[in-house]
């Protein structure tokens, strides 16, 4: 029998403090305060966040009076970053050049269409009790576990921002060893690299990759800070920007991607709510035995109620017949714009829990739910 010749695939996470994070946790924050009043609002918000400055573009329309400085701020507190000398703070100088979202849009999207053309991808798979790919997984539960351990104060010299990256060796499909890990952390002056170094390995990379029953790669296979020091985390160092991490917030590069972000769309915006559905339905194969992975392709056209496009593909791990899977695919839900929101109860402020560590895996989310078969 020939021997099986090892593949490798890499995916990476951010912490919540990273620019770009920083960013998506806004606008989310902004949908949420919106949809706590409005569940019919319509919101396309967009961040940008520089050195000392914070900025709100994008479209509303709402009956909500919201505070839009104030949602900023505690949101930037939040996150950690109350310190101005690092070059950007709840003190930080904000703009708002948010508008009425657009009446021709508006016609639409008010007759239950898509509030925009494009296409989505849901993905899920056995590599992982969440029935996500492994790499991303492992990537997420570390940017998650530095967050962690930067709040509890277990390592207090950690700066809020951050970045994770894990290499899996495949053998076929099987995952088998962690090949290499990376991360980024941003500290104090005090504490010396190799004092990060002990302290990241430690407290964050062991127990995480223990969780999912994988051992540490070799100690020349991890590389923690690979420049030697990080110190001024956040938008002082690096701008950030709504939705420029679609790969994290997905499947790490391991599917298909969509063309449009989430993070600051109503459920309306089918790059957010049609990737949640195509999400629901291949967990939900997967979860019924019916492939071990599979991957559900969608398109809207904006304006219009149904998708122009609906695809299954389970890589020739399908149990059942290719009729069988869109059967059960149309008996999980209805994938017009007002099916997929009726059916995941969309229209309310959930989506704070979307903007860190990924869309996708997290247990407490509606299109995550796995549907009891009959």
């Amino acid at each position: 029998m020939p021997q099986q010749i090892p593949t490798y695939f890499t995916s990476e996470s951010v912490c919540a403090g990273h620019p770009d994070k920083i960013c998506d946790a806004i606008s989310d924050a902004i949908v949420d305060a919106v949809l706590a009043q409005d569940p019919h609002a319509r919101t396309g918000v967009e961040t940008v966040a520089g050195a000392n400055k914070i900025a709100l573009f994008g479209e509303i329309k709402t009956t909500a009076d919201i505070n839009f400085e104030k949602v900023v701020r505690d949101k930037v507190r939040e996150l950690g970053y109350t310190n101005p000398a690092w070059g950007f703070s709840q003190e930080s100088e904000f703009s708002n050049d948010i508008h009425q979202q657009s009446p021709e849009i508006a016609l639409g999207v008010d007759a239950d269409g898509a509030g925009d053309q494009g296409m989505m991808f849901g993905y899920a798979c056995t590599e992982t009790p969440e029935l996500m790919p492994l790499p991303i997984a492992l990537a997420h539960a570390l940017a998650r576990k530095i967050d962690a351990v930067r709040e509890s104060g277990e390592l207090p010299w950690l700066r809020p921002d951050g970045k994770a990256q894990v290499t899996v060796r495949y053998e076929g499909d099987k995952p088998v060893a962690i090949a290499k890990l990376v991360a980024a952390v941003a500290h104090d002056e005090a504490t010396a690299a190799d004092e990060v170094r002990a302290g990241i390995i430690a407290q964050v990379v062991t127990p995480v990759l223990e969780a999912y029953n994988f051992a540490l790669p070799a100690e020349a296979d991890i590389i923690i800070n690979g420049t030697g020091l990080w110190h001024i985390p956040g938008p002082e160092s690096d701008a950030g920007l709504t939705g420029r991490k679609i790969v994290v917030d997905t499947y790490g590069g391991y599917a298909r991607v969509g063309g449009g972000a989430f993070s600051g769309k109503d459920p309306s915006k089918v790059d957010r709510s049609g990737a949640y559905a195509a999400r629901f339905i291949a967990k939900n194969i997967v979860a019924a035995g019916l492939a071990t992975k599979c991957e559900v392709g969608l398109a809207y056209v904006i304006g219009q109620p149904l998708p122009l496009m609906q695809t299954i593909d389970t890589f020739g791990t399908a149990t059942v017949s290719e009729e069988e899977l869109y059967a059960f695919k149309d008996k999980l839900i209805d994938t017009s714009v007002k099916g997929i929101i009726t059916k995941l109860d969309l229209a309310r402020p959930i989506y704070g829990r979307t903007s860190a560590y990924g869309h996708f895996g997290k247990a407490d989310l509606p299109w995550e739910e796995i549907v009891p078969q009959a």
